[in-house]
């Protein structure tokens, strides 16, 4: 995997290449330093290599630095915000909670059995399988199939992510207002899932879990549309009915539904 550090609009990893984005760039921080440090430490756990590119050589020598004094890093706390990406109403990545959307069908599976599934548990493929099918279109390797991938609760990429699938395309301006269709989401407070045995902080995703999570003592809340309420009322689980709130979409696209969302999730 390459790391490309530069002044990126975002922090995504596509077809092998980490693009890392700085919140202050060219400043690169302690919480920066030791996601790199991370990073590099679950690639070398997968059996891959990383090497990393910049054209600002002051952060590359910070970044040696941190790479042969790793101890100085790992104990940095998340900052309360995260200005790396700010495509979002708050101009950055809140991270007081996180949350996993799910699409219409899968969350009906996942009140089902109770629990969030990777995407190896539930549709019950390989990782080595999953990553060749033309869905995985950032050709992502076959262990990201292996956890259940949360963004952070203000962040618009999980209802995205389910357009995308729905429409099987890229969504366009038109598919992220007039035609939004939010997915249903799942929210867990950072602090709190972070203690779960099968975390893993990658040092990119906002928090992975392994295999599976359970509802019954994890779950913070979950959000679900107002127009499917009568499609969901009776199947979601007795012991989490009183943490599933229904609201009505009455947003103008992605990002105020986002930010609609968040605010009635962070005033609960």
């Amino acid at each position: 995997m390459i790391v490309n550090i530069s002044n990126h609009d975002c922090t995504i990893i596509w077809d092998n290449m980490y693009y890392f984005a700085l919140s202050e760039y060219p400043n690169i921080s302690d919480w920066e330093l030791k996601k790199l440090i991370l990073f590099i430490r679950n690639e070398k756990a997968n059996k891959r290599e990383t090497n990393i590119i910049c054209e600002n050589n002051k952060i590359l020598e910070t970044v040696n630095y941190a790479i042969e004094n790793p101890e100085l890093y790992l104990s940095v706390n998340i900052p309360n915000k995260i200005t790396e990406c700010t495509a979002c109403n708050q101009k950055g990545c809140l991270t007081d909670f996180v949350c996993h959307t799910a699409s219409f069908e899968n969350a009906r599976s996942i009140f089902g059995c109770g629990k969030l599934l990777s995407a190896v548990k539930a549709r019950k493929m390989s990782g080595i399988e999953l990553a060749k099918e033309p869905r995985n279109a950032a050709n992502d390797p076959p262990d990201f199939f292996d956890y259940i991938m949360f963004t952070w609760g203000n962040c618009q990429a999980g209802d995205r992510l389910v357009m995308e699938r729905l429409l099987n395309k890229s969504p366009d301006e038109v598919d992220l207002s007039t035609e939004f269709k939010p997915g249903i989401r799942f929210y867990f407070e950072y602090n709190y899932i972070i203690k779960h045995n099968d975390y893993l902080n990658d040092g990119y995703t906002p928090v992975k879990i392994k295999n599976e999570l359970i509802l019954l003592n994890n779950l913070y809340c979950c959000i679900i549309p107002k127009q499917y309420k009568n499609d969901f009322i009776n199947i979601v689980p007795n012991n989490i009915k009183n943490k599933v709130y229904y609201i009505e979409n009455d947003c103008k696209d992605i990002w105020d539904w986002s930010e609609k969302v968040y605010d009635f999730v962070k005033n609960l």
